[in-house]
């Protein structure tokens, strides 16, 4: 009997020791999921971040190259004049009133309706009736 007590004891702890192998790999494998899932989500985010950056990078180049033609001497002088309204020595300002002022004091056309030939079955018809 002794022996049978054993055996039931060993298998229990075999049982038992199987119970225990299979919680750790669960665990182990919840463990690795979660791992993955957060790796997932960082590479989503460094991609997300990398294409932000892309964009910020052409938006700086625009800026830098809308920069440098502020700085020329061709843009500075168009802004003196268009806004400020100074011109060179020895030049002359021409400004032209407004389109509707414009057509308000031109001359008005006569516009005369163009009238098309009457068609030559209808001349004949005409010339014998």
């Amino acid at each position: 009997m002794p022996i049978k007590k054993a055996d039931r004891l060993k298998s229990g702890l075999k049982k038992f020791s199987n119970y225990i192998l299979i919680f750790f790999l669960l665990m182990f494998v919840l463990s690795l999921a979660r791992n993955i899932s957060k790796t997932k989500k960082a590479y989503t985010k460094i991609s997300e971040e990398e294409t932000r950056v892309n964009k910020l990078r052409e938006e700086n180049q625009n800026l830098q190259k809308q920069l440098e033609e502020m700085k020329s001497p061709e843009y500075i002088e168009k802004q003196i004049r268009n806004n400020l309204g100074l011109v060179k020595e020895g030049e002359i300002v021409v400004i032209l009133p407004d389109e509707e002022t414009l057509r308000s004091l031109a001359p008005q056309d006569e516009v005369e309706e163009d009238v098309l030939p009457e068609a030559n079955w209808k001349r004949w018809l005409n010339l014998f009736l």
